[in-house]
């Protein structure tokens, strides 16, 4: 239970973290953060919770995550669901928080909501396909960068620096293409407060960033160093 509730709490810190520095100061450009602001809040809630819940669930805060690392070997089948189940509630819970805060403002529109889509919701207007490949390859990635910097010959004490640095930069990859989800519980949390066609399209951010991570754990498996 104790890891359940870490994983809740992180995943609600991501989206309220990241999703909150989208809707609420990228909306102004006066602020100044931009895409690179919102790129570096994502990074920032996972560092920021790797040192803080990493010992306590290894700060999955992703079901793409736990598939991948459960492909990899690291991480135990009876746990999936229910880490998964933890994380969507956390990440609604963020979203829920991040829209009470936002309607607080008379007139405000929130548009997407830092929504995840493609085509007409894509930022960039990129094409579904566009989208999923961008997930497939930036989940990859990211699973491998995360079960490379937390395996046990890797540097200890900097696995939740090089993961959230990661995320960072597959944010200033992919912002433009899919507003970046590699998150399927980021992505639902936003979705079902924004509707309409981003509901829609979520099913694209379940499977795309899964068939990653799916893949990345077995490719990591055959890297891994055994001696």
């Amino acid at each position: 239970m104790k890891k359940l509730v870490a994983e809740f709490i992180g995943t609600l810190w991501l989206v309220l973290g990241g999703c909150g520095s989208a809707v609420l100061a990228a909306a102004f450009p006066e602020l100044g953060i931009g895409f690179v602001g919102v790129a570096f809040a994502f990074g920032l809630t996972v560092v920021t919770m790797a040192y803080a819940i990493g010992h306590v669930s290894g700060c999955h805060l992703n079901p793409a995550v736990s598939v991948g690392l459960l492909m990899g070997g690291r991480f135990d089948r009876k746990d999936l669901v229910p880490y998964i189940i933890a994380q969507v509630l956390g990440g609604l819970a963020g979203a829920a928080i991040l829209f009470s805060i936002a309607t607080g403002k008379p007139g405000v529109e929130l548009g997407g909501f830092a929504s995840n889509g493609f085509g007409e919701a894509s930022p960039g207007g990129y094409s579904m396909t566009s989208a999923i490949i961008t997930e497939i390859v930036m989940t990859f990635f990211f699973l491998i960068v995360i079960l490379g910097a937390t395996h046990p010959k890797a540097p200890a004490g900097f696995g939740g620096l090089a993961i959230g640095l990661a995320l960072v930069l597959i944010h200033l990859i992919s912002i433009p293409v899919t507003n970046t989800s590699v998150n399927p519980a980021r992505s639902t949390s936003q979705a079902i407060f924004a509707g309409g066609i981003y509901l829609q399209q979520l099913w694209l951010f379940w499977i795309a960033p899964i068939i990653g991570a799916v893949l990345a754990g077995i490719v990591y498996k055959f890297l891994s160093p055994t001696e």
